[in-house]
């Protein structure tokens, strides 16, 4: 065999070895821990007191949220990471959807928070301006050929807020209740989440469970994925209409359909063999470690 051809194929073999040893390097560092896609929040946001398990008042809505087929005109921020409507719920302890209670539940982060040292619990309705804006084209994108206009956004927060019985670390994450008229959506964002061995359940539910959604690793212990994944293709963002009547126990039929960008939804053997991300997916670290030894091999024998 011609030696310059087998110096150029050795050089290209190389280069590929390269790319990746450098696909596996970025594997391994996990999530990113920059903050997720979160909404505007702080500057006059009305802050809930500081309190274990504790709930905001009742927040009268400026519009009713149609919550699949029901016009809510109230709703509660509970400090354990969900909301509710009718009353408020200081659970602590997690059910897992689909729970078949009594009551409808949003819950972007359903685990034992505790703001009383450190940590922010906040919340704000909008009208008009830049975040509906933002909400418009974001529902847009994730929903096409709605034509959709937003009228209304509710943003409750949790910044910084720790653990029960773990001050000092920190999970910040958001829901995001957008309508116009009888049309309706949630968004959860995540940013940083500390790692925590408690149960979490992070999704939707309704009364009998006749809707709900549970997030993928929702349940799985010492889990912080939900920063950096999503079923819109934007990391850390998880998007839902909720206003439909007309779906039954199976969650995911309420999800966005892919669009251009190719959103995608990510399940546990997404997450056990890939990351997912805003970029897309990355292969896992043992499936570019195995590449990366065939091609060493290669050369070798070459």
């Amino acid at each position: 065999m011609d030696k310059e051809f087998v110096t150029m194929r050795n050089q290209m073999m190389l280069f590929v070895l390269f790319l990746l040893m450098t696909a596996t390097a970025s594997t391994t560092d996990g999530p990113s821990t920059t903050p997720g896609p979160l909404y505007p929040f702080g500057a006059g946001d009305t802050v809930s007191y500081r309190s274990d398990d504790g709930s905001s008042p009742p927040i009268t809505l400026q519009q009713p949220f149609v919550y699949f087929g029901k016009p809510y005109q109230q709703i509660y921020v509970n400090h354990n990471g969900h909301l509710t409507f009718n009353e408020a719920f200081s659970s602590f302890i997690p059910h897992r959807f689909p729970a078949f209670s009594t009551r409808d539940l949003i819950a972007p982060f359903w685990t034992d928070l505790d703001n009383r040292r450190n940590g922010t619990i906040s919340y704000r309705q909008y009208t008009s301006g830049s975040v509906l804006q933002q909400a418009t084209q974001d529902i847009n994108q994730y929903f096409p050929n709605l034509g959709f206009s937003v009228n209304w956004v509710f943003i409750a927060t949790w910044d910084k807020v720790a653990y029960y019985n773990n001050f000092g670390t920190e999970i910040t994450f958001q829901v995001v209740l957008i309508a116009a008229g009888q049309s309706s959506f949630i968004l959860m964002n995540y940013g940083e989440i500390a790692p925590t061995t408690q149960n979490i359940q992070a999704g939707y539910d309704t009364v009998n469970s006749i809707h709900y959604f549970s997030i993928p690793r929702s349940f799985q212990s010492n889990d912080t994925t939900f920063s950096y994944t999503s079923n819109v293709n934007v990391t850390g963002r998880w998007a839902f209409q909720t206003n439909a009547t007309t779906s039954t126990t199976d969650g995911p039929s309420t999800t966005p359909a892919p669009t251009s960008d190719d959103p995608f939804a990510v399940d546990d053997s997404c997450i056990d063999s890939i990351f997912c991300n805003g970029q897309g997916l990355t292969g896992s670290v043992y499936m570019l470690s195995t590449l990366l030894i065939l091609v060493f091999l290669t050369i070798l024998n070459n």
